[in-house]
């Protein structure tokens, strides 16, 4: 899975939104970025939940960052947009939560493990700042 179009959509809003000096509404991140808009919509409202996004209704209204862009990870986008922590491959976090009676003998958790905790490491290395060049 690890990022999706979902978490695509909401980088490209996020940066144009952390770049503006005015508020942007969805019809007008929908335009700039060419992303469909009720999916759009959807994507943001959850970052207006998790305290990521300040939501203004009306006329004049649109969104603008609650969070300074230093201070919001990719890892942290990907995590809201997514609902779930994005993963390399589909498997049990740990080896004691695995569904399969085989666990202990797995030979690819152990190395997609490490895999896992490196891409997180890396993810939350880089800040929404970090991609806004």
């Amino acid at each position: 899975m690890l990022l999706t179009k979902k978490t695509e959509y909401a980088l490209l809003a996020l940066i144009s939104i952390a770049k503006s000096d005015s508020l942007k509404n969805v019809d007008e991140l929908s335009k700039q970025l060419d992303l469909p808009k009720s999916y759009l919509a959807k994507i943001l409202q959850n970052f207006v939940k998790k305290d990521v996004l300040n939501s203004f209704k009306g006329v004049n209204g649109g969104f603008s960052l609650k969070i300074i862009p230093d201070n919001l990870t990719i890892l942290q986008i990907s995590e809201i947009s997514e609902d779930k922590s994005p993963s390399v491959f589909e498997c049990s976090p740990s080896l004691e939560s695995c569904p399969s009676q085989k666990a202990s003998q797995c030979t690819l958790w152990p190395v997609l493990n490490k895999l896992q905790i490196k891409i997180d490491d890396f993810l939350s290395s880089l800040t929404l700042k970090d991609i806004m060049q």
